[in-house]
């Protein structure tokens, strides 16, 4: 009998939530070139209100026994989206942005469950970081080549500091195994995680509403 590890059993688990629903057309448009700058700008405005919940979530957990080995300023994307806005959207950015009801859901999750649970930090942050890294150099690319950018307005995909990134991912996946949560644990771990991807789907919904109504309006 083969025994995966606890990282392989998450990337299982998870892999067939991604992506899916009716929210994946706000992307696909994105991507494909139907989606045009003001809704990217609407995705990175929503970044903004996420990873201030994550990264504030990141600083209460330091110094928590397991959290801490997962959290690096590597990472960290807060400074990044700040500066994509600023360049935007101009320097009153922050008055210009609201969270959409599934983020402001998302936040309160955030703010539930990562700074007051080790396993609950660890899924949002992989949720986030490894999806982070995974796709958004691609992500970035299309950005750059649809929108004219060359560093500026894209910041957020751009991870200077780590050389490596399928590296860093393979080291992240190993202090997932390090852990020694048990089965009960992570279960829990795997179920946040699919509460956060289904928050992720349910976001794309949200903007590709709001894309609606403001052609209707």
């Amino acid at each position: 009998m083969n025994v995966i590890s606890f990282s392989e059993a998450l990337r299982e688990r998870t892999w067939s939530g991604q992506g899916n629903g009716d929210g994946a057309g706000f992307m696909t448009d994105l991507m494909n070139g139907r989606g045009d700058r003001d809704d990217y700008i609407a995705l990175v405005a929503q970044h903004f209100f996420i990873y201030e919940a994550i990264e504030a979530a990141a600083e209460r957990m330091k110094n928590d026994a397991v959290a801490a080995a997962f959290i690096s300023p590597k990472l960290t994307r807060l400074p990044a989206i700040t500066a994509d806005l600023s360049f935007l959207l101009g320097d009153d950015w922050a008055e210009q942005i609201t969270p959409l009801p599934t983020t402001a859901r998302y936040v309160e999750r955030i703010r539930q469950v990562a700074a007051t649970w080790s396993g609950g930090f660890i899924a949002h942050h992989y949720t986030r970081y490894l999806g982070d890294l995974s796709g958004g150099q691609f992500i970035r690319t299309l950005m750059q080549k649809r929108f004219g950018f060359e560093t500026n307005g894209v910041g957020f995909y751009l991870f200077a500091d780590i050389a490596a990134p399928r590296e860093f991912k393979v080291t992240y996946r190993a202090q997932l195994d390090a852990v020694g949560w048990n089965e009960r644990e992570r279960e829990r771990v795997i179920d946040e995680v699919l509460v956060a991807y289904a928050f992720n789907t349910d976001l794309f919904v949200d903007l590709k509403d709001a894309k609606a109504a403001a052609a209707a309006a």
